[in-house]
């Protein structure tokens, strides 16, 4: 199965170049890297175009919709032509290995492999504090009182069957796309499994995440799932 790697970047030109580097070290199997362009005013254009000179399975696509990181995903799931989908950040804050393992563990018959950094294995390294605590929590409580099979829902880096994305649509208009597209597939009765994985904050350019900004949508997808998944508990019930 071929794997489509999404990296959305805007202002990226600092951190890219390594991260394509790196994953085209280390992915072996088949595979093509989709970077696109979210509306960027630095020379993330130019490092891409080079790169994608050295690499043949290097795209640079361009978001022609309003600027934002569910844009910028959605962007690359139209144009990905791999049965598999993974997004990965711009700085490579996620751990390329990781994809490997999502791949053998797809191949198990699962829909989704999340990549976790708080089931055992897993570790999260620097970042806003606030920002964790958040995460975690999300993701630990719909673990346990839903039964969502990830610590860690928040985390955008996961592994999808392309057909898992066709299924219905996405409402998201920021980084909480990547806790919609888990929710809904659970809900639509999806196969969703984890892999620890190590996340590390990034150390060249700047985070685009905004706790204060985002936290809002992210509490109102938190509650609708949390009330939507106790109510099919309490159904199972009767």
């Amino acid at each position: 199965m071929k794997i489509s790697v999404i990296i959305p970047a805007h202002n990226e030109a600092a951190s890219i170049s390594d991260t394509i580097e790196q994953l085209e070290s280390i992915l072996k199997l088949e595979h093509e890297l989709l970077v696109v362009n979210d509306h960027s005013t630095d020379d993330t254009i130019n490092v891409v175009q080079e790169q994608s000179r050295k690499f043949p399975n290097v795209r640079l696509i361009h978001n022609h919709n309003r600027a934002g990181f569910a844009n910028a995903l959605r962007t690359g799931f139209n144009a990905a032509s791999g049965e598999l989908i993974v997004p990965v950040m711009a700085d490579l804050c996620d751990d390329p290995q990781t994809i490997i393992k999502m791949y053998e563990r797809i191949e198990q018959g699962y829909d989704i492999v999340c990549g976790s950094r708080y089931m055992q294995g897993g570790r999260k390294v620097g970042g806003p504090k606030l920002k964790t605590f958040f995460s975690r929590f999300v993701g630990l409580s719909l673990y346990l009182l839903i039964k969502v099979s990830t610590h860690d829902i928040a985390n955008s880096f996961k592994m999808y069957r392309r057909d898992v994305l066709k299924s219905f649509e996405l409402k998201a208009s920021g980084f909480e796309i990547s806790v919609e597209i888990p929710l809904k597939a659970y809900f639509a009765g999806f196969r969703i499994s984890e892999i620890p994985t190590t996340w590390i904050d990034r150390k060249k350019g700047k985070s685009k995440f905004l706790v204060a900004e985002q936290g809002l949508v992210y509490l109102k997808l938190y509650l609708w799932a949390l009330i939507k998944g106790l109510k099919t508990c309490l159904l199972k019930k009767k």
